[in-house]
């Protein structure tokens, strides 16, 4: 019972840490976790191209990796962040942000209700570590289009 709260306050905690406004000490970039060979992401809904409401559900593929909240260190793990918009990938080495363009979903979910306003979005998976820092080689999904109504 113990590991388990000390696992979610670790979540909450690091979490917390990339609140948009706080501002962390980092002396250098975080060292990367190597992704296992043949590890994909992907999106399994919406398919590329489609027309969808304003509050819609987004639902996460993982291929030859496990799910696992942020915080939590499993061997060939991570927790995913859906890019919305997003033209540059995070930089490696380094946390993925946390704002309106880097949803995170630290709490290890694998689909999401998102809300986007009407026109045409990119969106794109990115699988990170338990410290929010991007796989080595990064683990994104190919980039999809919706067109929101």
């Amino acid at each position: 019972m113990h590991r388990v709260v000390r696992t979610l306050l670790m979540a909450a905690v690091l979490d917390a840490a990339l609140i948009p406004g706080l501002v962390l000490a980092q002396t250098g970039p975080l060292p990367s976790t190597k992704a296992p060979a043949g590890a994909e992401v992907y999106i399994e809904s919406p398919r590329d191209g489609a027309t969808v409401g304003q509050d819609f559900t987004v639902r996460f593929g993982l291929k030859g990796m496990g799910v696992a909240p942020a915080g939590v260190e499993h061997a060939d793990t991570g927790h995913h962040h859906l890019l919305v918009d997003v033209t540059t990938l995070p930089a490696a080495g380094t946390p993925i942000p946390k704002d309106a363009q880097h949803l995170h979903f630290g709490g290890g979910q694998t689909e999401a209700t998102i809300h986007l306003s009407p026109g045409t979005h990119t969106l794109q998976l990115e699988l990170a570590d338990a410290n929010h820092v991007p796989f080595s080689p990064a683990l994104v999904s190919k980039k999809i289009t919706v067109h929101v109504k």
